[in-house]
């Protein structure tokens, strides 16, 4: 099975072969290195910009405005930041211009924690880019989504942040991506550049490589359950369903929900579950304090008050400015699976 980092490769593949993908670009996204996570090596229209993240948010706005197609990086999301400005005008050029303007371009950029790097390239970007209206929002917990995540941002008429949980760059899926080849070992050594001298290399495609795509706004049903249901996305998806499945040794059944897309997002499915089992918990890694999982509650509260048992409630990151190197202290400063089991035990516990 794929790796996201190779899932996200393949997808980008096939976007600029088949999808009108005109241009690939970031720090190292090109030759040699092909990104620090290796999401974009051997493809055909990825270069090199200079180290300036408003100018590779700008070139993309220029790119989509004259007709081209961009796919843009940044990095590491710590130094997005300094770009808001214009996101705020990429996510308000087509309103503003009552849709005589559009601007097909999708951002990627990698977020939270887990790969030990401290203050800044631990940041998480989820909450401060659904406060951008205008875009469209996704993050994948998986390499199937974000296949298919990547597929439908790049056939999207305006911006798509597409966050990927650096975490997870690394783990393998459970499903094949469609047209991958069977042999794990054999994708490797077709589209993954070898260590060293890498100037003769190009990468041998899979030939059967699908148009799959998953519809942005859309979530994942990933477990079914009736005592309580849980919402999360990213990092925290695969530790919620673990903590599921632990609980459902106790005999405490939880629902799992991948929400997938932060803008828009699939309201329906949240709604239906938490009608069903009348306790909800919201997780993600970002801070706690104007989080997105607060307006998620926010909403639960205001719109489904009377289906609910107990008070909803989040796990989230601590408010604090950044995440420390030690281990102890980055597992400290975001939601673990213990944390996430311990919520999950109290609220299917609680009487109303």
């Amino acid at each position: 099975m794929a790796n996201m980092a190779q899932a996200i490769r393949m997808a980008l593949h096939y976007a600029e072969e088949n999808l009108g993908v005109t241009d690939i670009f970031g720090e190292d996204v090109g030759a040699p290195l092909g990104g620090v996570f290796t999401c974009t090596q051997g493809l055909k229209t990825a270069w090199n910009s200079p180290l300036d993240e408003r100018g590779i948010i700008g070139a993309a706005m220029g790119i989509s405005l004259g007709g081209g197609r961009p796919v843009a990086e940044i990095q590491f999301c710590d130094y997005v930041y300094n770009t808001i400005d214009l996101l705020k005008l990429a996510g308000n050029t087509c309103w503003a211009s009552n849709g005589d303007w559009n601007l097909p371009m999708v951002v990627r950029t990698p977020v939270g924690s887990g790969i030990r790097g401290s203050i800044y390239h631990s940041h998480s970007f989820d909450a401060t880019m659904t406060h951008i209206p205008g875009w469209k929002v996704v993050m994948p917990s998986t390499p199937l989504d974000a296949y298919g995540l990547l597929i439908s941002a790049c056939k999207e008429q305006n911006p798509v942040m597409f966050l990927e949980p650096k975490a997870l760059l690394r783990v393998k899926g459970d499903e094949r991506i469609p047209g991958e080849p069977d042999d794990d070992r054999a994708l490797s050594k077709m589209i993954d550049a070898p260590l060293g001298d890498r100037t003769q290399w190009k990468p041998q495609w899979p030939a059967e490589l699908e148009a799959f795509a998953i519809p942005i706004g859309k979530g994942k049903m990933v477990r079914e359950g009736t005592q309580l249901t849980v919402v999360s996305y990213g990092r925290t998806l695969p530790l919620c369903a673990r903590a599921a499945a632990t609980l459902a040794d106790e005999g405490i059944s939880v629902e799992v929900i991948d929400l997938r897309s932060l803008w828009p997002y699939d309201w329906e499915m949240i709604k239906t579950s938490v009608q069903k089992t009348g306790r909800v918990l919201f997780v993600n890694e970002d801070t706690e304090v104007t989080n997105f999982g607060e307006h998620l509650l926010r909403r639960t509260v205001e719109e489904l008050f009377y289906s609910l048992l107990a008070p909803p409630r989040l796990v989230a990151g601590k408010f604090v400015p950044g995440i420390g190197l030690a281990d102890t202290l980055e597992m400290a400063s975001v939601p673990q699976q213990n944390d996430i089991t311990d919520a999950l035990r109290s609220l299917a516990g609680e009487q109303p």
